[in-house]
């Protein structure tokens, strides 16, 4: 496992390690007009919507920034001023969802579960036969606070029986678990360009029934964040609006091409469960205590309670694991003191038993004998 150093390994919810063939597709300079990159922009739409076999249904409207802004996008232009979003939290990306209502003044209501359990689908059925005005619906598909993997078809199933819209953020899961648009009734779905297709961080992406898009003009009250007029611009004249990021593009693309060499969301999806696995049972047999069940954690990130050990100090844990070139990440519960480690990104077999033999020399420096919580 040769490396420099000076670059270590990612083990975070993103951004991610990334092939050393996307970082040199960034090397080259394209101007916004220039015929070559609007081609290239023109196949990420294309095969973006083949991810989750949109076929003609669905459309994909990029857009600048973090993949935030994408979830912000997708709020404010698919749930009009007169709609009503029901939010469903399990972690800090579901409150965060709330927040962006709350700016944008749009009438939501929420349930809420505790961080190490699943949405709940029977409150999601009470609440929807009681609420004749909820219009959406949004779900985090993975939420990485804890790394738990919500029901997303079923939570699809119940919204479509009460004929609201879904809206879905898998800025963590997708790539890497199934969204099949032909099997799952969803309005829209947003990731970004640095989680599971492994790009470069800069750039997110609504993907969307052109059905419901086309009744969005004039909902957003951000001009920047416009999913209508972003995908009205770029189905006029193929541009982006406003400068785009360009070396993004190029570096998503070609981890798009390592995406499909590697068989898709299946062969992305099966690496990461090995990752995951590995991960696991080799924090397991250290004593390391996982806060999920094994049938709710998703092959992305997994936390872990606190060592009880008093030599146990969390930053210090951090700092050794980073001088040998492993950076993990800090917890974000509020149930409990935790931290995390990824298995995604360029990461293989090798790379889990590598960061699994940094910790077990850590433990040792530290005289750490109790990893248990």
């Amino acid at each position: 496992m040769q490396r420099d150093i000076q670059e270590p390994w990612l083990f975070t919810p993103g951004p991610l390690t990334t092939s050393k063939t996307v970082k040199h597709a960034m090397l080259v300079d394209y101007g916004s007009r220039d015929n070559k990159f609007i081609q290239v922009n023109a196949s990420i739409r294309r095969r973006l919507v083949d991810i989750i076999n949109g076929r003609d249904e669905f459309v994909c409207v990029p857009l600048q920034g973090s993949g935030t802004f994408s979830v912000e996008a997708m709020i404010g232009t698919l749930v009009p001023s007169a709609g009503k979003l029901l939010v469903l939290v399990n972690g800090a990306y579901g409150k965060r969802i709330t927040k962006i209502c709350d700016y944008y003044g749009r009438d939501y209501v929420v349930n809420e579960t505790a961080e190490d359990e699943p949405v709940d689908l029977d409150a999601l059925e009470q609440r929807l036969s009681e609420d004749v005005d909820i219009t959406h619906v949004i779900v985090v598909h993975c939420e990485t606070t804890s790394g738990i993997l919500n029901p997303v078809a079923e939570v699809a199933t119940i919204t479509a029986r009460h004929n609201c819209k879904l809206l879905v953020d898998a800025m963590s899961a997708f790539g890497a678990i199934e969204l099949d648009a032909q099997k799952i009734p969803f309005s829209a779905v947003v990731a970004s360009s640095n989680k599971c297709l492994e790009g470069v961080p800069g750039m997110g992406f609504c993907l969307v029934r052109k059905a419901d898009l086309e009744q969005c003009k004039g909902n957003s009250v951000s001009l920047s964040l416009d999913l209508y007029d972003q995908w009205v611009a770029m189905e006029t004249n193929s541009q982006w609006r406003f400068t785009p990021p360009t070396h993004v593009l190029l570096a998503f693309n070609q981890a798009l091409d390592e995406f499909d060499a590697e068989g898709g969301v299946q062969g992305r999806g099966a690496r990461y469960q090995q990752n995951c696995d590995i991960l696991m049972q080799g924090m397991i047999d250290m004593g390391f205590q996982p806060l999920l069940k094994p049938e709710l954690q998703a092959p992305i990130i997994l936390t872990f309670h606190t060592p009880s050990d008093p030599n146990f100090d969390f930053q210090v844990f951090y700092d050794g694991l980073s001088e040998r070139g492993y950076v993990i990440y800090p917890g974000k519960l509020t149930v409990a003191d935790s931290f995390r480690v990824g298995c995604i990104g360029r990461l293989d077999s090798e790379h889990m038993h590598g960061v699994l033999a940094a910790i077990r020399e850590v433990l040792d420096l530290n005289n750490i004998k109790q990893c248990a919580a």
